[in-house]
């Protein structure tokens, strides 16, 4: 037992039951999880969250940290929904508005495959010019060119739109897709669950429910796929367990979630600040740790360094996370709303990240099949607490 983790056991500390049902593989309630949103013990949620994620890993894997060489890939933003928090849509010209052509599509990969890229994550608006012919289009032609490429593509939002375009049913649509090329699917588009949040904030398109069950389907059907939480969008600690609890459910169901990714909200080209908190380091830092201990049918927490940043990305992988994504070259959505963190990260500065957060790089494809295991190192790494403080 992690020396930790017996800082936190017992009756003295407060949180000490809750650390009793972690050390004994107890799934945690959604009574358990509020009280760790609510408590400000940090360094013992963080210690809860790193035994979680050494236990999830398996024996030999503790100190992996995962990362994969990948780029994004947005053929539209041109959207027919308006949700108030998103600055990368362009309904209205906040944006330059854009829909690429095939051969603009393949232009834009062919500069990051001559890279060594190894999946390609593609999403994009909700625009009728890009129907369901026109993906299959593009996958097909991105498949012929670049066989080896993984396909992870299209979030539940775009299945509904297109099944919607289209009359048929989300499994026809995936299937078609998948026959396309399609290889797996992103987890976008969840936001919070919410009603209330969702009103608030103008989502309407994919609900919970849907959004849900097409993740069902997808699974059903052979697709490994990610889920994701959207904080700093008026919603409440209570919203937040209540919709890792349904993906917990979902989970229990069909088996197929890979990852679960806490994303903040960037708010330029918004109207929201004056109505909701931006997120704390320290509220993000729980969120990776709770939802580690909340989704205990998940293999991997990803800590999102596009959005995190560096710094807190690193102290996040001590909090429960095991994936700090990829090099993530082409990306516009997160930029689009004022995020400063570099538009790419080179496969060596991925791995240093790592290493001087205390881990092992370890190079993964889409489906966590291992590619490379970097070779050991011994830092010395400032202790955790020096680094959590430096973040507040």
């Amino acid at each position: 037992m992690a020396v930790v983790l017996e800082n936190v056991l017992g009756k003295a500390n407060p949180l000490g039951d809750i650390a009793q049902k972690v050390y004994d593989g107890v799934r945690l309630t959604r009574e358990d999880a509020i009280r760790l949103y609510k408590s400000d013990d940090i360094m013992a949620i963080g210690a809860l969250g790193e035994y979680a994620r050494k236990r999830a890993a398996g024996p030999g894997r503790e100190k992996y940290v995962y990362y994969i060489h990948n780029m994004h890939l947005n053929p539209t933003n041109m959207c027919v929904q308006t949700c108030r928090f998103c600055s990368y849509a362009n309904p209205t010209g906040k944006n330059p508005s854009y829909t690429w052509s095939i051969d603009q599509v393949l232009d834009a990969a062919r500069r990051n495959v001559e890279l060594g890229i190894h999946e390609i994550h593609m999403v994009g608006g909700l625009n009728p010019a890009c129907n369901l012919d026109y993906y299959e289009e593009v996958l097909k032609a991105l498949k012929a060119e670049f066989p080896h490429i993984h396909m992870k593509a299209m979030t539940a939002v775009e299945i509904e739109y297109l099944a919607d375009l289209e009359g048929i049913s989300y499994e026809e649509t995936l299937k078609r897709l998948m026959a396309a090329g399609l290889g797996s699917m992103p987890g976008g588009g969840a936001e919070i669950f919410d009603d209330g949040v969702r009103e608030r904030m103008a989502v309407n398109k994919t609900t919970a429910a849907v959004w849900l069950e097409i993740h069902g389907v997808a699974h059903n059907l052979g697709l490994k796929t990610n889920a994701t939480m959207l904080t700093g969008i008026s919603e409440t600690e209570e919203n937040k367990v209540d919709h890792m609890l349904q993906l917990r459910e979902q989970q229990d169901k069909t088996g197929g979630f890979q990852c679960f990714i806490p994303l903040k909200c960037y708010y330029d080209g918004t109207n929201i600040q004056e109505e909701v908190t931006e997120p704390t380091a320290i509220d993000l830092l729980k969120d990776v740790a709770i939802s580690r201990l909340v989704l205990d049918n998940f293999p991997h927490i990803k800590a999102y360094w596009i959005q995190l940043g560096e710094t807190l990305a690193q102290v996040a992988l001590s909090f429960g996370a095991d994936d700090l994504d990829g090099t993530i070259a082409e990306e516009k959505i997160t930029h689009a709303a004022g995020a400063t963190t570099p538009l790419q990260l080179a496969k060596e500065r991925m791995e240093e990240l790592i290493y001087t957060a205390g881990y092992l790089p370890v190079e993964r494809d889409t489906v966590y099949n291992i590619k490379r295991v970097a070779e050991a190192k011994t830092l010395t790494i400032p202790p955790l607490e020096q680094r959590v403080a430096a973040l507040c």
